[in-house]
């Protein structure tokens, strides 16, 4: 494996971790943004990036909607803005729009931050795996407040999915997280098919939540089974699958977003008050690793 230091993307600094099978790009001054990841066979990136918007820093309480680049970022403590155990969190979370501190250890890059309001302390590995198509993202995330932490922790991952290519995740219930961007009219949890398969353009978007998993992966498929992208992580950590995908509603654009999640509720404060928050313990640390694989 190689790392490059020297380059930029839009203006902003990148590393770059680079083995026989992929390229991937990192920008740390962004929340630690995975802006690409190139399959060096085809040179395909099987990230969607948003064309309409340039790689920039955002500041704090930012919207995310109208900046949502695409590559892979994480929401952290939260998802919706929200007052949390008097705490106010802005939209998708503190860690998007935070800088964090890089270097390199050994053939690792290590990503490390402290979220200004919740207090949390954050630290993300990334490491290729040999010559092998396989990304490892090792993650520490610890409470050295005196307070317990809900929270709410998932990645964000979105895929250039087109027509006719599915999203395949082993769970066994589906429901809908908001009827504003979902094709359902009924918010019932249903028998999840096992996938989505992507439909024409047509101006609509589905968003649900993906329980009673079987397995911790979700995954991208292209129509002609040539190309497969899969999300690996612990559902011990992440018991369930967050699924948006616009099919033109936001803003005319086209991808689905696989989203591993610690809680499958749009409110942090809502499932705290209900006791089924996932909660960090002062003094507490959760560590675990979450695994991209091309196939």
């Amino acid at each position: 494996m190689s790392v490059h230091t020297d380059s930029t993307v839009d203006g902003l600094p990148v590393v770059r971790l680079v083995n026989a099978a992929l390229e991937v790009a990192i920008a740390p001054g962004v929340g630690g943004r995975i802006v690409s990841l190139h399959d060096r066979t085809s040179g395909h990136n099987l990230l969607w990036r948003n064309p309409k918007l340039r790689l920039e820093r955002r500041p704090p309480g930012a919207p995310y909607d109208p900046n949502f680049y695409g590559g892979i970022d994480e929401q952290l403590p939260s998802d919706i803005p929200e007052t949390v155990a008097g705490q106010t969190y802005p939209d998708h979370g503190e860690l998007w729009t935070m800088a964090l501190d890089a270097k390199m250890e050994a053939d690792t890059l290590v990503l490390r931050g402290r979220l200004p309001v919740c207090g949390l302390r954050y630290e993300r590995r990334l490491n290729l795996r040999g010559d092998a198509p396989l990304l490892d993202l090792d993650y520490r995330l610890t409470n050295d407040t005196p307070e317990p932490r809900p929270y709410l922790w998932k990645l964000h991952l979105p895929v250039p999915a087109a027509p006719g290519d599915t999203i395949s995740c082993p769970a066994a219930t589906a429901r809908v997280a908001d009827p504003a961007w979902s094709r359902h009219a009924d918010s019932a949890p249903f028998p999840w098919p096992g996938q989505l398969v992507m439909p024409e353009p047509d101006g609509t978007a589905e968003f649900l939540f993906l329980e009673g998993l079987r397995d911790g992966v979700i995954g991208w498929r292209n129509r002609e089974q040539t190309r497969e992208f899969t999300c690996h992580f612990d559902p011990a950590v992440f018991p369930c699958c967050w699924l948006f995908a616009t099919f033109g509603q936001l803003d005319g654009l086209y991808t689905a977003v696989l989203e591993p999640a610690n809680l499958a509720a749009l409110s942090v404060a809502d499932a705290a008050r209900r006791g089924a928050c996932p909660t960090l313990a002062p003094g507490a640390t959760i560590a675990t690793r979450i695994t991209l694989a091309l196939r």
